[in-house]
């Protein structure tokens, strides 16, 4: 079922058109480029040939303004920490350049040069677990050793803060922005176009999100949701920065704009309304000037163009529709399809329903039912209930292969829109943070419940499953719910919720969950934390998931939590766990361990509901 041509959206610079293409089963993307949009495309980058199996991924790139050169960012076994090289795409030549011990980072082109970030060199044995401390942003210039990168930024004062660099497209103002966790940053600006001009920081508090869009001119343009749950757009002139002179362009409104760009000198921005997407186009006032027309429920990829350029590009896909590229014309605002997958799936005889339930607390959640137009209620369905509920992450449609022999089975594909997310903005994620946590389990055993209650499904046809933050939540689920479902995936979770902070990136989580360094978070972290909840019960089920190279949440939270829930499993339900080789946190994950992951997940389902799947 994999195996079927995908596209990216493609990206132009100097006039060429890059993408990237995978034919169906090839562990990884191959990147293209096109002397003209429909003109034959020629090879630059194939990540396959990185690892003879397909582990070492290209995790990040970035093109120099003219066009000349390609950073190429790579991952080995799925690990945060990245290797940066250059390719010169008019010789083809990769370059002798080579940036070690990056992570949390990108490549920002200046000339001849690029910004990036990066840690010290780690000591000793603790390579993928040891606390990342004294991120900095340093300026590589190309034929130099990395030894003579300049430092551009460091706190050293405060050695648990992260820096990231980037530039305005005409490369005029460096962007600099710090950061204590997943939200919230400092935000600093410097005018390159003058000599000897020195960052200056226009906003020093962690308290909001701040990001610049770009520039005309003198002017700068952010999206922030300081003082607007909702976010909304901001612009300053660079000759009076001081952020009591900012102008509103685009004020806060009941949905949330959740991306902002400029395109052919207009604002393209794209909400979230009830969990899915829509697109208005502004001008650069902010008079709003047309809403995009789109097939579907559904989710729009980022936009890619230039500020300057008459057209751009996007994607689109839905819970029933594959990833579908397309080519807007911003002059005209029109859309065409530039790439549609072809695939042995029609549209037609599925259907994706929106359902709103009460949580314990009152509060209405959201959730998405994807089904045959002929599924039939009558709490027999073989479901998979599906949620996120963290750090201010939508979880918007999208499609899935893996999910398609769920419903062919006549089953359901169930998502839950739940707190700690950010489909309704600011307000929606606090309310699932740090004392108030609990709203999150809540509003998904509710989702659960609500699907055995309307006869949707039954306990034993239902299946729960969630990843890294929302492995927690399904560690949490079933400790505090053993009788909630048949069968349970926590994959890669954060499950020892007292010592998280002290491995990798993990301090950075804090804002959401609070530490046990404070009696008050150790008071209310101990109730949930699933390793230390797994008492005696008859758990559902149980496929534990985890990877050997994953350095965003270690896999010790996973060991640890499998030994407790096996000691702790007092029915005849299976309590295992899977754990990957060479393998991480799942971004760069090559299609092989995908289809091995997604066929043992599969089986393990359809078994433990004593079904025997169509596999026609």
């Amino acid at each position: 079922m994999f195996n079927y041509e995908k596209s990216s959206t493609p990206i132009k610079k100097a006039g060429k058109y890059y993408f990237f293409k995978n034919n169906g089963l090839q562990n990884q993307d191959v990147l293209y480029v096109s002397d003209q949009l429909k003109s034959e495309a020629r090879m630059v980058i194939d990540p396959n040939t990185f690892s003879k199996d397909g582990t070492t991924s290209l995790s990040s790139y970035s093109f120099s303004k003219d066009g000349k050169y390609l950073s190429i960012m790579t991952s080995e076994g799925g690990s945060d920490w990245n290797k940066i090289m250059v390719k010169d795409l008019v010789t083809g030549n990769i370059l002798p350049d080579t940036i070690l011990w990056v992570k949390f980072s990108g490549a920002a082109w200046q000339k001849d040069g690029f910004y990036y970030s990066r840690y010290p060199e780690p000591k000793g044995t603790g390579l993928l677990s040891a606390k990342n401390e004294y991120h900095a942003v340093f300026f590589h210039k190309l034929g130099t050793s990395q030894k003579e990168d300049k430092l551009i930024f460091q706190d050293k004062k405060f050695p648990l803060r992260n820096c990231y660099a980037s530039l305005t497209e005409d490369e005029r103002f460096l962007v600099v922005s710090g950061s204590e966790s997943t939200s919230g940053n400092s935000l600093g600006i410097q005018d390159m176009s003058k000599p000897g001009s020195k960052l200056q920081w226009l906003v020093s508090k962690f308290s909001d999100d701040y990001s610049v869009i770009g520039n005309i001119g003198d002017q700068i343009f952010v999206h922030t949701n300081q003082n607007a749950p909702n976010w909304k757009v901001l612009s300053f002139s660079a000759s009076s920065p001081d952020i009591k002179n900012w102008k509103e362009v685009i004020p806060e409104g009941k949905d949330v704009l959740q991306n902002i760009g400029i395109f052919g000198g207009k604002l393209v921005a794209t909400f979230i309304h009830d969990a899915s997407s829509t697109v208005k186009i502004f001008d650069l006032e902010g008079k709003e000037l047309k809403k995009l027309e789109l097939p579907e429920i559904g989710t729009v990829g980022g936009f890619s163009g230039d500020q300057d350029d008459d057209e751009a590009f996007y994607s689109f896909s839905s819970f029933i529709r594959p990833n579908t590229i397309y080519r807007y014309d911003m002059k005209s605002m029109t859309s065409e399809v530039f790439f549609s997958p072809k695939l042995e799936f029609n549209p037609d005889e599925y259907k994706t329903e929106q359902v709103w339930y009460t949580s314990k607390d009152g509060t209405k959640v959201p959730m998405f039912l994807t089904s045959k137009k002929s599924l039939v209620k009558n709490g027999n369905a073989p479901t998979l209930l599906y949620a996120y509920g963290g750090f201010d992450i939508s979880v918007l449609p999208s499609f899935s292969i893996t999910r398609v022999p769920i419903i062919e089975n006549d089953g359901i594909y169930a998502v839950a829109n739940i707190r700690g997310g950010g489909e309704f903005g600011k307000e929606w994620h606090q309310s699932g943070t740090l004392a108030r946590k609990q709203n999150v389990f809540d509003d998904f055993i509710g989702a659960a419940d609500f699907l055995v209650a309307e006869k949707y499904t039954s306990r034993d046809r239902l299946a729960i499953e969630g990843r890294s933050n929302g492995g927690l939540l399904i560690g949490a689920c079933i400790t505090q719910r053993p009788d909630l479902c048949k069968v349970a995936f926590p994959a890669v979770g954060v499950l020892d919720m007292l010592r998280y902070h002290k491995f990798t990136i993990g301090w950075a989580w804090a804002t959401d969950y609070g530490t046990s360094e404070t009696k008050e978070g150790f008071d209310y972290l101990i109730k949930y934390s699933p390793v230390h909840n797994a008492r005696p019960a008859q758990y559902p089920a149980t496929m534990i998931c985890t990877a050997d190279h994953d350095d965003r949440v270690v896999p010790a939270h996973s060991f640890k939590f499998a030994a407790a829930m096996q000691a702790a499993q007092q029915g005849d339900n299976p309590m295992l766990i899977r754990i990957d080789v060479s393998a991480g946190h799942g971004a760069g994950k090559p299609t092989s361990k995908r289809i091995d992951e997604a066929a043992d997940l599969l089986s393990f389902m359809f078994y433990n509901f004593k079904i025997k799947p169509n596999i026609n």
